[in-house]
């Protein structure tokens, strides 16, 4: 029995070793707006972090949707990412808490809304958010980076620390739409600044079966995008509307709803993708 007992305690170790090693990174990043990002980067984390995995979502969009859909806000922040990318701020000062365990954030502040350009003159611009990051990854298994909806110096810098890609799309018209300049941008940045940026693939979102242009959207992008299509379509949902207004992730605001539930399934697809 302690032969055993002995088995099961080395599997667990081996568990948590591994865990430990995962450290992904993983930016979220579509300069259209209103596409889910913020949505999608918020509720990830939580299901994330509600699945055991020590996650921190780092909300470098100056308007503050990540920070104040984990119940944070944005007026009561003192400090933020932007001291981090400005003043050198250590991470550690800065992250916060947030009403779920295993779960911290790294708020943002309208202050961002200038840091692009404040960061031009700076030594090192395009790695500032790197040089953070790799001061804390090994405390975490999941570093989520919710980019803001524009091709500027937070991108880039979002781009240059993450490990992984993926692009919210939402199924409506026009969805494609600069496309083709995100991946340009995002090619430039792997073979100028970070060669171990993957797009690991593409989140339908904002899914309508009433509307029939959604499914032809779906099949433009799956033929844009090849096998990088996630099977999980996150549907047009009331109460994942409503969620971020009340401060709370969908799967403490409605568990039971049917955003609620292909979030869970993305998240258990991102998870078994890496």
């Amino acid at each position: 029995m302690k032969f055993l007992d002995m088995i099961i305690k080395n599997k667990k170790q081996d568990e948590t070793v591994s865990k430990k090693r995962l450290s992904r990174i993983i930016a979220f990043t579509n300069q259209k707006g209103g596409v889910g990002k913020s949505t999608t980067a918020v509720n990830v984390s939580a299901y994330l972090s509600s699945y055991g995995y020590k996650t921190l979502l780092i909300d470098l969009d100056p308007q503050s949707n990540s920070t104040s859909g984990l119940g944070v806000n944005p007026s009561d922040v003192k400090q933020s990412i932007y001291d981090i990318l400005i003043h050198d701020r250590e991470p550690d000062e800065i992250i916060l808490d947030t009403a779920y365990k295993d779960l911290k954030i790294l708020p943002s502040s309208i202050q961002l809304a200038g840091a692009e350009v404040e960061l031009v003159p700076s030594l090192k611009r395009e790695f500032r958010l790197k040089e953070a990051i790799n001061k804390i990854e090994k405390d975490y298994d999941f570093i989520l980076i919710d980019c803001p909806p524009a091709l500027g110096l937070l991108t880039i810098n979002a781009l240059t620390a993450a490990k992984e890609v993926i692009i919210p799309i939402q199924c409506e018209y026009y969805a494609l739409e600069g496309l083709g300049q995100l991946l340009n941008t995002i090619n430039l940045v792997k073979k100028n600044l970070n060669d171990a940026l993957k797009i690991k693939g593409a989140i339908m979102t904002m899914y309508d079966p009433r509307i029939k242009l959604a499914e032809q959207v779906i099949e433009e992008v799956k033929n844009y995008f090849s096998e990088k299509v996630y099977k999980t379509v996150i549907p047009r949902n009331v109460r994942l509307s409503e969620a971020p207004s009340y401060g709370k992730p969908i799967m403490e605001y409605d568990p039971n709803c049917k955003g609620a539930e292909a979030y869970s399934n993305f998240t258990k697809e991102v998870i078994e993708n890496g």
